[in-house]
């Protein structure tokens, strides 16, 4: 006869797979996808999986559709970066979304946990799991920021853990309606700090953003990253969003410091240049955050000039 923690078990494992949906993005990396897929593949309480592979040249797409017909898998012909999770969300049919790298997966348990909690915190739009790096087995060193977050708590209200002001996207699951109503990632980021935005504009629809130490999320780093890219994406979001939601004495204050921060050298130039080729765009859809998003941000300031794990380098 089965205990009663035995029947709880079972129950959160039937709940689960009607509350999440794994949503995995991934692009020529076909060895680190297989991983990812065969931990996924043998959670309890196996959750839907859609795939999208952006325009893979290396066989992706066929082995997914072979190694796991069960799986759902969106095969774009070229390579949308983050918005190949907003096709992903068009299919969602469960109110939660765990979003997952091709190097990342969520440790059994932890979408249960997830889900979870935010069943239970109806103001919280996603939860930021502890990151683990294989094959190590230590945390990651963004971990110790999520933990240490000074972004307060909304006075009244309960929340699962620290509040934050952005996410990461291949370790946190969010609530499928918050995604949609902000329109998800947007499409000109493309790729490489696009969750800064879309946390904004959670806040600014009032969402908060938590993160939850015992959800664990698992991280073995890719050796095909193109870091050189990455780095010239990313300080061109980060330039973007700033100036898309900040005040202009708070934009004009990071820009400053991230030129001063950067290294000097044809990269960097290359994401101002990038960045203020978009200028006109960013003009005509600015629209300046309230004002207390606005302060959480301020606060956010310090942490990120001092951060050893949000460096561009490469």
């Amino acid at each position: 006869m089965a205990s009663p923690r035995d029947s709880a078990a079972a129950e959160n494992s039937a709940t689960a797979e009607k509350r999440v949906t794994v949503v995995v993005i991934t692009h020529n990396r076909r060895e680190e996808l297989a991983r990812t897929l065969h931990r996924l593949a043998t959670l309890p309480t196996r959750p839907p999986v859609i795939v999208v592979d952006n325009g893979s040249r290396d066989g992706t797409a066929d082995f997914v559709r072979r190694e796991y017909p069960e799986m759902t898998l969106i095969a774009a012909d070229r390579n949308l970066g983050a918005v190949g999770r907003n096709l992903a969300a068009r299919r969602v049919e469960t109110p939660y979304i765990a979003f997952c790298d091709d190097d990342t997966w969520w440790e059994p348990g932890a979408l249960v946990r997830a889900a979870d909690l935010l069943d239970s915190h109806a103001n919280v739009a996603a939860i930021t799991g502890h990151i683990v790096v294989e094959p190590e087995g230590s945390d990651d060193p963004i971990v110790a920021e999520l933990r240490d977050s000074p972004i307060p708590r909304p006075p009244g209200a309960r929340l699962p853990g620290p509040a934050l002001g952005s996410i990461l996207a291949g370790a946190s699951v969010l609530r499928t309606s918050a995604f949609r109503q902000v329109g998800g990632f947007n499409p000109r980021l493309w790729l490489g700090g696009e969750e800064e935005l879309l946390a904004m504009d959670l806040a600014a629809c009032g969402w908060w953003l938590c993160y939850a130490p015992d959800v664990i999320v698992h991280h073995e780093p890719s050796t095909r990253r193109e870091s050189t890219a990455r780095r010239r994406d990313g300080i061109r979001n980060t330039l973007w969003t700033t100036w898309l939601r900040r005040p202009v004495t708070s934009a004009l204050r990071r820009t400053v410091w991230l030129a001063g921060s950067v290294p000097r050298d044809r990269t960097s130039a290359s994401g101002f240049f990038n960045a203020l080729r978009g200028l006109p765009w960013v003009l005509r859809e600015r629209r300046v955050v309230p004002a207390n998003v606005e302060a959480n941000m301020r606060l956010l300031e310090v942490p990120q000039r001092t951060s050893t794990a949000r460096r561009y380098v490469g």
